[in-house]
């Protein structure tokens, strides 16, 4: 496995945790290092216990990992939490004005701030946050001219004044902690490359505007919220018109009335909005018209957890709307993942005039991770399909909005274009889109309609990929993940193959279609299977067995709120090995 250095900083909300998240972020990103990034907090504004964490290195940076090099507490509670995660080798930069370290494991470098001589606390309540940073920099063996720039950007916007202090606080901590504290033994790393640090929210904001998205919707609601803020902040450059609704039904109802009118349109939201928006996804089904939902999945039910991530949806999304009708459901595997995804949904909804639902979740949502620039450089390929948005000839036939067609997909037209009048409704309908009654004489005309929605299903799963077996075919553990599990799935496995392990991966990034006779073949040859999911029932495990009534050997399931780290995998999977057990739950210690 490659060499990483992880950063552990907390303390209580209104502390200021995020901002020394940000700088170090900007500093790694700076230096060409691949970062991830992710904030555990507590839905209070102030009070409550946040922890963000930081991980870099020269290689692509899949997860948070298992430890951390160096803690930053800003509070008791941070360091009587988290000390313990610090192994020989670690550091842990405290206020030694406030805070009492405890007995750190040995080889742990133990480095105490004399804030309040260092620094004028009185004028600046934080002081210790950027007295840490320059320690910790100094530690690292980066130059200050780095931190300098980076804190000149991040406070420009509050003045010369607040810039020059700052920097002056963090110049003192720098060399405080050179003249006194020991260096890390290996200086933190520079390469030529460059890197953009996204959010999963800005980059599934960002990956709709590159699929040509033109109205975006939304009702503010964690974690989904990054992607309105996205949009709103860079939807008239971009030439999005977008709009805050009073709620998700206004939402999903203006989405799609964006979307019949021949644009583009998205909207996101979490699993509560989400619930207000499946009878729309149904008159989007029974209408035809392609409506792209994002579901950022935060631990439920009701409000239950909402600032903690979960893979909980699955199901609410596979039941959204009543009836039968052809859908699009992915999950993307990581933040760079969340850009891709979108084109892709985008141009599958539109060639098959459906609806599609993005299942995102807290730990891609919010966390943050390093990019390379040529994945947003991409200029996505857009099919809109059977979409008529032309001043065409008026046809000397009749046009027949719902015609019925051997793939199920009718020619679509924009409303308005001379020669092309049709009636949409979310009643059923005739070829014309003319409401059809009740009466018997009517039956098979509602028997054909349904036959050609529904034909549609075998051409969506002819035009999305079935997921990709990695790993040796013979392997004696085989992991079966979805969506965002994949990177620390990846790392797990590479732990486990240094202990003798040898296993192989399948990731699910499309749900519906699900592919279930490839995914079957793939693991008939399995000699051991195991599923990894961030949920107590095991959803996508009850979900496979549904559709394929295939049973895996084993389960790990994690439903504290917190995201999987690659320990939690290995000793499930070990412990799974050495019994008989088909259900292991890891043991949830965690860094919050």
């Amino acid at each position: 496995m490659s060499q990483t250095f992880a950063i552990g900083i907390g303390g209580a909300a209104g502390q200021g945790v995020a901002t020394p998240g940000d700088i170090f972020a900007a500093i790694f990103s700076r230096r060409g290092l691949h970062l991830n990034a992710y904030n555990a907090y507590q839905s209070i504004i102030r009070g409550g216990h946040t922890f963000l964490t930081i991980r870099t290195g020269v290689d692509e940076v899949q997860n948070l990992g298992d430890g951390i090099d160096l803690l930053i507490p800003l509070n008791q509670d941070t360091m009587d939490r988290h000390l313990r995660l610090l192994t020989a080798g670690g550091a842990c930069i405290y206020n030694a004005d406030t805070i009492k370290p405890g007995a750190a494991a040995d080889g742990v470098q133990l480095c105490a701030l004399p804030v309040s001589t260092l620094a004028d606390i009185t004028r600046n309540k934080v002081a210790q946050n950027t007295l840490a940073l320059g320690a910790s920099l100094s530690m690292m063996g980066v130059g200050f001219q780095s931190l300098e720039s980076v804190i000149a950007s991040q406070f420009g916007r509050k003045g010369e004044s607040v810039v020059k202090e700052n920097v002056e606080i963090a110049r003192a901590g720098y060399e405080y902690a050179t003249a006194k504290f020991k260096p890390f033994a290996r200086p933190l790393p520079m390469t030529e490359k460059r890197y953009a640090v996204l959010s999963g929210n800005a980059a599934m904001a960002m990956g709709g505007a590159a699929a040509g998205v033109k109205f975006y919707c939304a009702y503010p609601m964690s974690p989904s919220t990054g992607v309105l803020h996205w949009m709103a902040g860079h939807g008239r450059k971009a030439g999005i018109l977008v709009r805050q609704v009073e709620d998700e039904i206004g939402v999903i109802n203006m989405a799609i009335g964006a979307a019949h009118a021949g644009v583009r349109s998205m909207c996101a939201t979490s699993g509560g909005g989400f619930a207000l928006m499946t009878e729309g996804l149904g008159l989007a089904a029974m209408a035809e018209i392609p409506v792209v939902a994002i579901n950022c999945m935060r631990a439920g039910p009701s409000t239950g957890v909402p600032t903690k991530t979960e893979q909980g949806d699955l199901w609410q999304a596979l039941g959204a709307a009543f009836g039968d009708y052809p859908r699009v459901i992915a999950a993307p595997l990581d933040i760079g993942d969340c850009f891709t995804l979108m084109h892709e949904i985008f141009n599958v909804t539109d060639k098959f005039q459906c609806p599609g639902i993005v299942l995102c979740d807290l730990l891609l949502s919010e966390g943050r991770l390093s990019v390379d620039p040529e994945l947003l450089d991409f200029k996505p390929p857009i099919d809109r399909g059977e979409l008529i948005a032309s001043n065409g000839d008026v046809h000397d036939e009749e046009y027949l909005r719902y015609k019925i067609t051997e793939s199920g997909v009718s020619p679509r037209a924009v409303p308005g274009l001379p020669g092309y009048t049709h009636v949409v409704s979310s009643d059923e309908h005739d070829e014309n889109g003319v409401l059809i009654s009740d009466e018997y004489t009517n039956h098979a005309k509602r028997r054909a309609m349904m036959e050609k929605r529904m034909r549609k299903v075998a051409g969506i799963e002819a035009a999305v990929p079935p997921p990709a077996l990695e790993g040796p075919k013979d392997a004696d553990v085989t992991l079966i993940g979805w969506g965002s599990t994949d990177g620390t799935i990846r790392e797990a496995r590479a732990m486990l193959a240094e202990q003798g392990v040898s296993t192989n991966h399948l990731q699910i990034r499309w749900l519906v279609p699900l592919h279930g006779d490839a995914i079957v073949e793939v693991l008939r040859g399995a000699k051991r299977t195991i599923i990894v999911e961030n949920n107590f029932s095991g959803q996508f495990a009850r979900y496979l067995r549904s559709e394929t009534s295939f049973v895996a050997d084993g389960h790990i399931r994690k439903y504290d709120g917190e995201p999987f780290m690659p320990h939690h995998i290995v000793q499930a999977v070990q412990g799974q090995l050495a019994s008989t057990t088909t259900v292991s739950v890891p043991n949830h210690e965690v860094m919050v």
